[in-house]
């Protein structure tokens, strides 16, 4: 957990941003509130599965029932993030009735109201499975289990899957890595998202100088 800065170090400036990050979002809008939010990024080094941990649990220590599902089938992390098995998740979910009815969700003793729901696997191809009818019923079944439902997803260029799935939950928000992300393809991303009525809600910049460490995080 050594990059859960926001267990390890509470007081940091890193984990102050965190919490006004989670704030921005859950009063984003009144009419329209971001119970479901989706983090992706552009390409691959932008930080995602980190900050939607680290996001996660602010979610979980402002009192609200959170749970972080790791919809990146493709490269899964957030198991190894928390060292918990990754024998079952949401591809299990996606096939077997029972545990659409129980997910096997992870409760985190350290982060009391935070439940994880890992990848559950590697499906040959995970678009379809985000695609699905399924899918559907696997997010209200996870929303009415928490107040706040988190999902880590595959960079956008990488594979259609946050297009996908984003384009059922409440909003996107995209990760850009300070020094490293090409303007470029976060252009492209955003345009890939909007292409299919995505609810993009903002970015978050990580990584970014020392100098700028209090807007580390700007939504």
């Amino acid at each position: 957990m050594a990059n859960l800065i926001t267990l390890t170090d509470p007081r940091s400036a890193t984990a102050e941003a965190l919490r006004t990050l989670r704030t921005n979002l859950m009063y984003s809008s009144v009419e329209n509130p971001l119970y479901t939010l989706l983090l992706t990024s552009p390409a691959q080094a932008e930080d995602k599965s980190t900050l939607i941990a680290n996001l996660a649990i602010t979610f979980a220590q402002s009192g609200n029932k959170t749970i972080l599902v790791d919809a990146d089938m493709r490269r899964p992390a957030q198991h190894e993030l928390w060292d918990v098995p990754n024998e079952q998740g949401l591809a299990t979910m996606m096939l077997e009735d029972k545990q659409l009815a129980a997910p096997p969700l992870v409760s985190i003793e350290a982060v009391p109201n935070l439940q994880l729901l890992p990848s559950g696997g590697q499906p040959p191809i995970p678009a379809d499975l985000l695609a699905s009818q399924r899918m559907n019923e696997i997010i209200g079944v996870l929303r009415a289990r928490a107040d706040y439902v988190l999902f880590d997803a595959p960079p956008v260029l990488a594979a259609t899957d946050a297009a996908v799935l984003g384009n059922k939950l409440d909003g996107v928000l995209m990760v850009i890595r300070a020094g490293e992300t090409r303007r470029d393809d976060a252009i492209r991303a955003r345009q890939a998202l909007e292409r299919v009525n995505v609810h993009i809600v903002g970015a978050a910049l990580s990584n970014a100088p020392k100098q700028r460490r209090s807007q580390q995080y700007d939504y």
